[in-house]
């Protein structure tokens, strides 16, 4: 039962990748990385923000 567990939450993590569900957590890493000095956007200003780029750029994404 472990295994059926763990291989499921393995495809859900993998799934939500693929559907960019982890993107606001990638961002704050590369934030934290880069060494920036300011605060980061919070979650709301970020998929807004990230909305409104694909607005900008259709071409970024299938639909």
């Amino acid at each position: 039962m472990k295994a059926l567990l763990a291989g499921f939450r393995g495809f859900a993590a993998y799934f939500g990748g693929v559907l960019g569900a982890d993107a606001y957590k990638k961002y704050l890493e590369h934030h934290h990385a880069s060494g920036h000095d300011g605060l980061p956007m919070s979650e709301r200003a970020f998929w807004r923000d990230h909305s409104d780029r694909q607005d900008n750029n259709p071409q970024s994404r299938c639909c």
